[in-house]
C-alpha cells in the first residue's frame, strides 16, 4: 500500500499493488456526500494516466480499480466503472 499526490494536486489515498502488477486507486469518505468527490479524484488521475499515454511512448499502466471505501450501507458500481464499498464489508 501506498498514497499518492503529485504536482497537479490530484492526490488518492491509498493505492494498493498487488504482486503481478495490478493496482486500485481508492479514496476514503465517511458520508454519501463524499462519494462523488472521491470518485471524480479517481476519474481525473486515471484520465491524467491515460492522456500521458498518449503522448508517450513508454506507457503507464492503468489502474485495474477505482474505489470510494465510505461509512455507507450499501455497495455498488458506478455507471462510470468506481466501485463503492462499505467500510463495513471489508471485516474478517
Amino acid at each position: 500500500m501506498s498514497y499518492y499526490h503529485d504536482r497537479y494536486g490530484l492526490e488518492a489515498d491509498c493505492v494498493l499493488h498487488l504482486a503481478d502488477g495490478r493496482y486500485a486507486l481508492i479514496e476514503f469518505k465517511l458520508g454519501s456526500k463524499g462519494i462523488e468527490e472521491g470518485a471524480s479524484h479517481l476519474l481525473e488521475l486515471k484520465q491524467l494516466i491515460q492522456k500521458a499515454n498518449a503522448e508517450k511512448r513508454a506507457k503507464l499502466r492503468e489502474p485495474d480499480l477505482l474505489i470510494v471505501i465510505t461509512g455507507g450501507e450499501m455497495a455498488y458500481t458506478r455507471n462510470d466503472g468506481v466501485k463503492i464499498i462499505p467500510i463495513g464489508c471489508l471485516k474478517d
